[in-house]
């Protein structure tokens, strides 16, 4: 369903966004946006989408006054319908445009005072970003992703090029590692 999306300080001006339900099991569980990434044949991530009661406490109406926002992202378990809220660091809403490569998450972030501009890479599945790096000063702009362009992806090496909009693009190629397809109960083959 298309709703607005408030912005700038005195969210005088809006954009359309989709907005569409997640049902597990014939329960609605989230509202999401966007497109959805599979990470393997049997688990997703999609960014989740909320509605925030905008009423005043002085306000006449009882009746809550109802302003969507984009959030996080959400990793879903098609098998057994579990839906896990992802913790991205330095990930803001409003101005993180995440790229996903396989269990890769790309994204530029802003720190927790709104000053520093960071380049992050994640994996889902791992505590610590493989990659935090610093890229400027944040300039705080009044629409969605507009501190920094989607990072993009490319396969061979793997690597993701990061492109602020105030500062030099940056690239950063992924450490080699082999994927690893035994669970943790069997002995690898020697």
């Amino acid at each position: 369903m298309p709703v607005k999306l408030f912005l700038g300080p005195s969210e005088d001006r809006t954009t359309p966004i989709q907005v569409r339900p997640l049902y597990v099991d014939t329960k609605l569980k989230e509202f999401t946006t966007g497109e959805p990434h599979d990470v393997t044949d049997r688990m997703f991530v999609i960014r989740r989408a909320y509605r925030i009661n905008d009423s005043l406490p002085t306000d006449e109406k009882k009746l809550p006054k109802w302003m969507w926002q984009r959030g996080g992202w959400i990793l879903v378990d098609r098998t057994t319908g579990r839906v896990t809220q992802l913790s991205l660091p330095d990930f803001d809403p409003f101005y993180s445009d995440v790229a996903w490569y396989r269990d890769y998450a790309a994204y530029c972030g802003i720190s927790d005072d709104a000053e520093k501009l960071y380049a992050n890479v994640i994996s889902l599945g791992r505590k610590k970003p493989i990659l935090r790096r610093q890229l400027g000063t944040a300039t705080n702009g009044d629409t969605p992703d507009s501190e920094c362009s989607a990072p993009q992806w490319d396969r061979q090496p793997a690597r993701v090029t990061f492109l602020p909009k105030n500062s030099a693009k940056f690239t950063f190629t992924l450490p080699d590692r082999s994927i690893d397809m035994t669970s943790s109960d069997e002995e690898p083959d020697k």
